[in-house]
């Protein structure tokens, strides 16, 4: 077998089927058969299972598969090692963030990095933090924005900072009428939980966050809707449904409109930090170490001018899991 072989077959089992990864290798389709077939005939074992459906591997295309991929990117590191150096890296670097932290980290750190790397190529994806950190362990991107720490999954973490987390209310009043904190006012994690509240479901990493801390406190919280999605969630809020609790930094412009209005959380405040995560497991690009680098002290900026609101730093360095 060869490399050329290798990405024949990555990319088959990528694009499920032959004749879709045909196209994309722009090869005919017959050609990408026969050397799938002397693959077969020089391991001795079928590596895929054709259906009318498409093609998936058998348990030793996984193996095939798994090893191929490290084989494809040790050489992809190998060929920019060669052409390349630390000073001026080049490449793909895909990083995942949660849609909270993407709305504030995603346009300045595009454009910090193209004056800073010129040769690197942003990818972003966003979802909510879960997601973001099955990508990570699956490797559809090197780099994730994550609200845990790791340990265990082949991870490295380093802590970024701590967002402190507003408990915030439609600004026109409940539509039950049920009355709302003064203006103004501290309230309580107690105060909070008595309200309808609209939150995430309960493998959502915000919900364990607020039911850990219910807990602690010894109350109940009043879940009026689950809804995992942040965007929906101050909508429904700002239609006078509910409540909820999400970071300062995320309804600090619909509080500014007059849309919403929020309340700082006493007794004690509920925090949450913000991981970066990499792989030590997988090899790293120049291009991926640089914007790993990067990234802590572009969010430190962010936090320090006042674009990140209601955070603080942390005090603790690199985790590795």
């Amino acid at each position: 077998m060869d490399v050329r072989q290798l990405r024949y077959f990555i990319a088959i089992v990528e694009q499920g089927s032959f004749s879709r990864a045909a196209t994309v290798l722009r090869i005919a389709q017959p050609a990408l058969s026969l050397h799938v077939r002397n693959m077969e005939a020089h391991l001795g074992a079928p590596l895929l299972f054709r259906s009318p459906k498409g093609a998936v591997p058998t348990e030793a295309g996984e193996i095939l598969l798994r090893n191929a991929r490290i084989i494809v990117e040790q050489l992809a590191i190998t060929e920019e090692e060669i052409r390349s150096n630390e000073s001026d890296p080049r490449g793909l670097v895909r990083l995942g963030l949660p849609g909270t932290i993407s709305e504030i980290l995603s346009v300045p750190l595009i454009t910090a990095a193209r004056q800073r790397y010129p040769g690197i190529q942003l990818r972003i994806a966003e979802a909510m933090s879960g997601f973001v950190l099955e990508w990570m362990r699956d490797a559809r991107i090197d780099l994730a924005v994550i609200y845990r720490k790791v340990s265990g999954d082949g991870l490295s973490t380093e802590e970024l900072l701590e967002e402190e987390l507003a408990f915030f209310g439609p600004a026109g009043g409940l539509n039950d009428g049920e009355t709302l904190p003064a203006p103004g006012t501290r309230v309580s994690l107690a105060g909070v939980a008595g309200l309808p509240l609209i939150v995430p479901g309960e493998d959502h990493g915000l919900r364990l966050l607020l039911d850990h801390h219910a807990e602690v406190a010894g109350v109940d919280m009043n879940v009026a809707i689950e809804v995992d999605s942040y965007t929906n969630i101050k909508k429904l809020v700002a239609a006078g449904f509910g409540c909820s609790v999400l970071p300062l930094h995320s309804i600090s412009g619909e509080v500014a409109e007059g849309a919403l209005q929020s309340w700082t959380i006493d007794g004690p405040p509920i925090r949450r930090p913000v991981h970066l995560a990499c792989s030590v497991e997988r090899p790293m690009t120049n291009a991926v170490a640089a914007i790993r680098d990067f990234i802590p002290e572009l969010v430190r900026d962010l936090a320090r001018e006042g674009a990140w609101g209601g955070v603080s730093e942390p005090a603790a360095d690199c985790e590795k899991g």
